[in-house]
């Protein structure tokens, strides 16, 4: 009986070390592409205020699939908005699409990918409330939040609604 509890609670606290953590959230909205709907999104800190990448560490965004994506779709989209602002070089992004490979995974519809932004620029991903990896390039955090949090944002509303922006 001892030894079942114990292998019990061991298996609890293997998964709360993975899970995605509890903060607080800030914002919530939806991503269209022309007609279709292809994610809620939520972000997240631990006292539900969003300023800046640095004074609201950790911080968490959340993606919910209301579409099947294939991995190198988001891949593709995610270096296609980095271009689009500019902030980084083609080489910094071709090295994280390349890191992003291992990281991420084709998603249905349904499933959740999370990033949270650690007090140190470091990045941790999550699907479905389990950890996937880090991304340990300090540069990567800002410019893949930058995608959604940045006022040139290619989705402007979706970026008001996540800061909770009046």
């Amino acid at each position: 009986m001892f030894k079942r509890a114990s292998i019990l609670v061991a298996v609890v606290m293997a998964f709360q070390l993975h899970a995605t953590p509890e903060l607080k959230t800030v914002g919530e909205g939806a991503y269209r592409y022309l007609f279709w709907q292809l994610y809620d999104a939520r972000l997240a800190t631990v006292d539900g205020v969003f300023t800046d990448y640095r004074q609201n560490a950790p911080v968490l965004l959340e993606l919910t699939y209301k579409r099947d994506i294939s991995r190198q779709q988001f891949i593709d989209a995610t270096v296609d908005e980095w271009q689009k602002l500019g902030h980084s070089t083609a080489e910094q992004q071709q090295l994280w699409a390349l890191k992003l490979q291992t990281l991420w995974q084709d998603v249905k519809e349904g499933d959740k990918l999370a990033a949270l932004l650690l007090d140190d620029g470091r990045v941790q991903f999550y699907f479905n409330g389990v950890e996937t990896g880090v991304l340990d390039d300090t540069a990567f955090g800002a410019a893949f939040f930058d995608i959604w949090l940045h006022p040139d944002t290619s989705a402007p509303k979706l970026r008001r609604q996540l800061i909770a922006a009046q």
